[in-house]
C-alpha cells in the first residue's frame, strides 16, 4: 500500500512547486521510484522532458519508462495533450503522465494512438494512488516489461545488416542513415557502424566538426580501436549517440585516419572477427545493426561482409555500377568460404536497391524496367524492384546542412524524416524497412 499522504492542490503556486512537491516529494517516491530511477529535464536530441522515471535502475531501454511533463496550475491540460503524444510517440514510450497540480492524467500508446487511461484531481489523489500504481508504478512497470522480455526472449535477434557495393557513388550512405532513422521510428534499437575511412556515416550523422581539429573527439576511440584490441574498446565504449534524427541511433564512427591503419590492420588476424565477436556481446541491446562500407574490395569491406548476416546493395543501376555487381558475387563468394571455416552459414543477399534513381516518369516506365530486368538475368541477383528509392532533392540536402557556429562551419545533418516529414522519400524508406523487417524478421 502506497503513504496516503493528503496532497493539498493550494501547495502549487506554479510550475517550478508542481515540480518540485507533487512530483519529486511526493509521486515519484509514492510510485516507487527511487532517486536514482528518474531523470529532471531529460534531453533526447530536441527534446527536453521535465521528468524521465526509469523501470529499472540500469537505464538501458528508454521505452521501458515513464514520461512525466509539469505544467502550470493555470493551465487547461487539453492544450498539453498533444505535445506528451509527440513525445510518447517520438522517442517509443508507452506510458506518460501530464498534471498542473490540479488534475492528473496518465496517457498510454496504442497503434500510434496515445489514449487516456486515468484521470483524477488531486484531492481525490490519496484514494487513488494505489490504482495509479498498478498502472504506473515502478514495480508494475518492471513486471509489466518483464513479462513482454520473457514472451520474446529465445527468439528476439540482433540482426547484422551490411550496405555495400564496390562501386562509389550509389548512395550508400544516404540508405543506412535514413534506414536507421527510420527503423528507430518504427520502434527498433539501431547501432550503425561505420567502416568507411571517407566516414561518410559518421558526418552524416552529426558526429563531426568541420575546420577544428581542437575539437576531433573521434581519433582516439572509433572503429579503429575497436578492430585493433581484443579485449579493450568494447561496443558500449565506443558507441556515439547520434544528433541527426529525433529518433535515438547509436554510431560507431568511423575516423579519415582509418585508411593508414589498413596495413597495420591486415598483419592482426583477429581483427577480422573481432567486431563479430564484439557485437556478440551487445546483442540484447540492438535490434538491427547496419553497417556502411567502403566503396572497395579493401580489409574493411571484408570485415563488413564477414560479420553480416545479410547483405543489401544500392546500386544507381548505371553501367558501371551494374559491371561491379561481379566483384561484390566474387567478394561475397570468398567470404563465405572464410566464413564457412568458423561454421557460419552463408552471408544471405537480400536484394539490389535501386538507389539514386531519376522521378522522370519515361525513365521509370520504360529504361528503368529493362535496367533491373537486366541485372537480375546477368547477374543473379534479385533486385528489388518495389523499394525504389528515387533521386530527390530534400534527400540530397537532408545531409549536406550546416549551421555557422561563429568562425566555424558545423555539419547539422537531419535525416529525411526529421527534415520533410511528407517527403515521398520518407514513404520509400518506411517500406523499406517493412520489407527488411519482415525479410529478416526484425523483432
Amino acid at each position: 500500500m502506497a503513504n496516503h499522504l493528503i496532497f493539498d492542490a493550494k501547495f502549487c503556486a506554479n510550475e517550478r512547486e508542481v515540480e518540485s512537491k507533487l512530483i519529486v516529494s511526493y509521486l515519484l517516491p509514492a510510485l516507487g521510484y527511487q532517486i536514482d530511477m528518474w531523470r529532471q529535464e531529460k534531453s533526447f536530441n530536441r527534446f527536453r522532458l521535465d521528468f524521465l522515471a526509469f523501470s529499472n535502475t540500469h537505464h538501458e531501454n528508454t521505452t521501458h519508462s515513464l514520461i512525466i511533463e509539469a505544467k502550470h496550475p493555470n493551465k487547461n491540460l487539453n492544450e498539453c495533450t498533444q505535445q506528451l503524444s509527440d513525445y510518447m510517440q517520438d522517442l517509443n514510450i508507452q506510458y506518460g503522465l501530464l498534471t498542473n497540480g490540479r488534475e492528473i492524467r496518465v496517457y498510454q500508446t496504442k497503434n500510434n494512438i496515445i489514449h487516456l487511461i486515468f484521470t483524477c484531481y488531486i484531492n481525490q489523489l490519496s484514494t487513488q494512488i494505489d490504482y495509479l500504481n498498478t498502472l504506473i508504478g515502478k514495480d508494475a512497470l518492471m513486471r509489466r516489461y518483464s513479462l513482454i522480455s520473457s514472451h520474446t526472449q529465445g527468439t528476439q535477434t540482433m540482426k547484422i545488416i551490411a550496405v555495400y557495393h564496390n562501386k562509389g557513388g550509389v548512395g550508400k550512405t544516404t540508405t543506412v542513415v535514413n534506414l536507421a532513422a527510420t527503423f528507430s521510428k518504427q520502434g527498433k534499437r539501431v547501432l550503425i557502424v561505420d567502416l568507411d575511412s571517407q566516414a561518410n556515416s559518421t558526418f552524416a550523422t552529426g558526429l563531426v566538426n568541420f575546420g577544428d581539429e581542437d575539437k576531433d573527439t573521434l581519433k582516439d576511440s572509433n572503429i579503429y580501436h575497436v578492430l585493433c584490441h581484443n579485449d579493450l574498446f568494447p561496443i558500449p565504449q565506443v558507441a556515439r549517440k547520434s544528433r541527426f534524427s529525433s529518433h535515438p541511433v547509436d554510431v560507431i564512427p568511423s575516423h579519415i585516419h582509418l585508411m593508414k591503419h589498413e596495413n597495420e590492420l591486415n598483419q592482426i588476424e583477429h581483427c577480422k572477427l573481432t567486431l563479430s565477436e564484439k557485437l556478440t556481446a551487445v546483442e540484447t541491446q540492438y535490434d538491427v545493426v547496419l553497417i556502411d562500407t567502403p566503396p572497395s574490395l579493401n580489409l574493411y569491406a571484408r570485415i563488413a561482409l564477414i560479420t553480416s548476416d545479410y547483405l543489401l546493395i544500392p546500386s544507381d543501376l548505371k553501367p558501371f555500377a551494374n559491371e561491379g555487381l561481379e566483384n561484390v558475387k566474387e567478394l561475397v563468394k570468398n567470404i563465405n568460404s572464410y566464413r564457412k571455416q568458423f561454421k557460419r552459414p552463408p552471408i544471405n543477399i537480400l536484394g539490389v536497391l535501386p538507389t539514386k534513381i531519376s522521378t522522370n516518369a519515361g525513365f521509370v516506365k520504360k529504361t528503368l524496367q529493362n535496367r533491373m530486368n537486366m541485372v537480375t538475368e546477368r547477374y543473379g541477383i534479385e533486385v528489388l524492384k518495389d523499394y525504389v528509392i528515387f533521386e530527390r532533392e530534400d534527400l540530397a540536402k537532408c545531409l549536406e546542412l550546416t549551421v555557422d557556429m561563429g568562425e566555424l562551419e558545423m555539419t547539422d545533418p537531419r535525416a529525411i524524416s526529421d527534415f520533410k516529414p511528407n517527403s515521398k522519400s520518407v514513404e520509400e524508406f518506411e517500406k523499406l524497412a517493412q520489407f527488411i523487417t519482415e525479410k529478416v524478421g526484425i523483432a
